[in-house]
């Protein structure tokens, strides 16, 4: 099944918590994440900045959509050397759609995103949180929500993730890169 939300047609991904998203597990090397990434398109892997010196050398791999002409990438999965795959990111215009138990998380207006996320909470009876940056989004400490410019509406940009090495909650796991989206910082 595929959404189509904006732009992109969406393919469908499945998410469970400390597990993985769609073809992507949790703990998987550099190798098998390209190889699971072949789905969906082509990947290219880069050293990330080692910001941190707590934390092992870390590898981004973008993968890019196949048939779309050049565009950022509709995921990006970023590997540790100690714990392997530890976040992975989906693009709110080109990423492929998740939902956390039915509720659609990719590439949606955040406004709408709380309004349909309060909705759920008052109709399961069950939590949702807001990030710092205040975008609203599962109580699950495997997602963090983050805001993704799309010309001038702030769309949904999850991140799926365990904790890494050296970090004690998913917040001190975020890659940097991810506190720039669209070359602009988001926190």
């Amino acid at each position: 099944m595929a959404f189509k939300t904006g732009a992109a047609e969406r393919d469908e991904w499945s998410y469970s918590p400390t597990v993985g998203v769609g073809p992507l597990r949790f703990g998987m090397t550099v190798d098998e994440v390209v190889e699971a990434a072949e789905m969906l398109g082509h990947t290219k892997v880069s050293d990330c900045a080692r910001d941190h010196a707590i934390f092992t050398p870390t590898w981004k791999v973008e993968v890019h959509r196949r048939g779309v002409a050049p565009s950022p990438p509709a995921v990006t999965a970023y590997v540790s050397q100690a714990v392997g795959l530890f976040c992975i990111a989906a693009d709110a215009v080109h990423g492929p759609q998740v939902a956390y138990d039915g509720l659609p998380l990719v590439g949606r207006d955040l406004s709408e995103l709380e309004s349909d996320a309060i909705a759920y909470v008052e109709a399961t009876d069950v939590h949702f949180r807001y990030t710092p940056e205040g975008y609203a989004g599962p109580d699950d400490s495997g997602v963090v929500m983050r805001g993704q410019l799309v010309g001038q509406v702030l769309r949904s940009r999850p991140l799926f993730m365990v904790t890494r090495d050296g970090a004690n909650t998913e917040w001190d796991s975020m890659p940097s890169e991810e506190y720039r989206v669209n070359g602009h910082s988001t926190a």
